[in-house]
C-alpha cells in the first residue's frame, strides 16, 4: 500500500463531493470538471523527496493511486528545467527558463496525464478507454493502456499527422479518423460509445489533471522552491494550465513555499483563441470558437475547452493574461529558438515564444523577472505540418 493522502472528488463549481472509491466522470449537477482533494495537513516533507526516482511518481503522497500495483509508468515526468542563456541575454531577461517536456514517454507532456488516468482505470478495474485527440494524446492513451492491458479507443481528426496516427495504431489501438477538428472526432466517439468504454477527454474525468500538475511540483523543486514571475503555457485543453496552479496552491498548504507569485498566461493560436477572446472580455467561461483554422500546432484546435470555467479562474486568480500567436510568428519562432539555443521546440512551444516576445515587448513581463517557457512535446511528430 502506497502512502497517500488522497481523501475525495469536489466540483468546483457547486462543492459537490463524490466518493473516491466510486467510478466517476465530471459533476452530473452541472457538467463540470471534479477535482481530487488531499489531507495536506499530514506531517508529509519535501525532504521526504531526496534519493527518490527522477519521475513524476516522486510526488506519490499527493497523487490519487492508492495500491502500487495499479501504478502504470513508463518512466513519465522530472523533465528538464533549462536555461536559455542566450536569448536571456538577447532579450535582457533576468532568468528565462524551458520547462522542456519532449522527452516524456510517447514524446510529450501528455503522458503524465494518461499515466495518471490510465493508472486509475487500472485500480478501478476499467477493460476499455476512449479519447478524442489533436495526436499527443491519442499516443499516449495508446501506449499505456497497451501496458495495462487495457483497450483504448482513439478518435482524431484525418488531418492530424501520420506519426501520431501511426504510433496509435502500432500500439494495437483501435483508431477512428474522422473528417473535421476535435470536438468533431469527440462527437464521433460519443455517438460509438455504448457506456462501455471509459471517456478520458481533456477534464471529463478527475485524474489526467493529477498527473499534469507533476509540472508544477517540478517546477518548484527544480527552482529550489522560489516560484517563476510568470509561466507561459500553450492552451487547448488547459489541463496543465489548471494543473500547475493547483500544484502551488497545495504547496503552500503543505507550507514548502510561502506565497505563490506566479502570473500564469494562456497561449492560443489567431485561428482559435476562445480563451483569449473570453479573457478580454472579462467572462468566467469560454465561447465556442466557430470554424477554427488549420495550424501547424494541433494541440491549440480546441474550439471549446471543457475545463472553461477553471481556465478563466487560473488566469484571473493569479492576475496572468492569455495571448494569441499566428503560424506564422510560430514558423519564425522555431528558427529563432533552433539558431539561439540548439532546441527544435514544438509548434505549441514556440507559440509561448512568440507570446513571451510580445509581452516582453509590451512591458507586460519585465526584465527582473524569472520567465518559464513550457515546450509540451517533441516536433518531430509535426514534420509533415512543417513540411507543408
Amino acid at each position: 500500500m502506497l502512502t497517500n493522502e488522497y481523501s475525495y472528488l469536489r466540483c468546483d463549481h457547486c462543492g459537490e463531493i463524490y466518493d473516491k472509491n466510486q467510478i466517476h466522470s465530471f459533476c452530473l449537477k452541472d457538467n463540470q470538471p471534479l477535482i481530487a482533494y488531499y489531507n495536506l495537513h499530514n506531517h508529509f516533507s519535501k525532504n521526504d523527496l531526496q534519493d527518490r526516482s527522477a519521475t513524476m511518481w516522486r510526488y506519490h503522497e499527493l497523487l490519487p493511486i492508492e495500491k502500487e500495483e495499479n501504478r502504470i509508468s513508463l518512466g513519465e515526468g522530472f523533465t528538464p528545467l533549462l536555461a536559455l542563456s542566450k536569448l536571456e541575454s538577447t532579450y535582457n531577461q533576468s532568468r528565462l527558463l524551458l520547462k522542456d517536456e519532449s522527452g516524456n514517454p510517447t514524446g510529450s507532456f501528455k503522458a503524465r496525464g494518461i499515466s495518471m488516468a490510465v493508472s486509475k482505470a487500472k485500480e478501478h478495474g476499467i477493460t476499455a478507454m476512449c479519447i478524442p485527440t489533436a495526436g499527443n494524446a491519442g499516443s499516449a492513451l495508446s501506449a499505456y493502456c497497451a501496458k495495462a492491458g487495457i483497450k483504448a479507443h482513439i478518435f482524431m481528426p484525418k488531418e492530424t499527422p501520420k506519426t501520431f496516427q501511426l504510433d496509435c495504431e502500432i500500439m494495437g489501438a483501435n483508431v477512428t479518423k474522422v473528417k473535421g477538428n476535435i470536438a468533431d472526432a469527440a462527437r464521433m466517439m460519443r455517438s460509438q460509445n455504448d457506456g462501455s468504454w471509459f471517456d478520458v477527454s481533456t477534464l471529463q474525468e478527475p485524474f489526467r489533471l493529477e498527473g499534469k500538475k507533476t509540472m508544477g511540483y517540478e517546477i518548484a523543486e527544480q527552482l529550489q522552491w522560489k516560484l517563476p514571475d510568470v509561466i507561459l503555457y500553450p492552451t487547448g485543453g488547459g489541463t496543465g494550465l489548471i494543473g500547475i496552479w493547483k500544484a502551488f496552491f497545495e504547496m503552500k498548504a503543505l507550507q514548502w513555499i510561502n506565497h505563490i507569485p506566479t502570473r500564469m498566461v494562456a497561449v492560443q493560436g489567431d485561428g482559435c483563441n476562445p480563451v483569449v477572446t473570453s479573457f478580454h472580455n472579462e467572462m468566467d467561461h469560454v465561447q465556442k470558437y466557430e470554424n477554427p483554422a488549420p495550424t501547424i500546432a494541433n494541440g491549440l484546435r480546441v474550439p471549446k475547452p471543457f475545463g472553461d470555467r477553471l481556465i478563466m479562474k487560473t488566469l484571473y486568480e493569479s492576475n496572468g493574461t492569455a495571448i494569441s500567436i499566428s503560424d506564422h510568428e510560430i514558423r519564425e519562432g522555431m528558427q529563432e529558438f533552433a539558431k539561439s539555443e540548439g532546441l527544435f521546440i514544438s509548434p505549441e512551444g514556440s507559440a509561448v515564444w512568440a507570446a513571451y516576445k510580445k509581452l516582453k515587448q509590451t512591458h507586460w513581463i519585465k526584465d527582473n523577472e524569472s520567465v518559464v517557457l513550457l515546450n509540451t512535446g517533441s516536433v518531430y511528430k509535426y514534420t509533415e505540418n512543417l513540411y507543408s
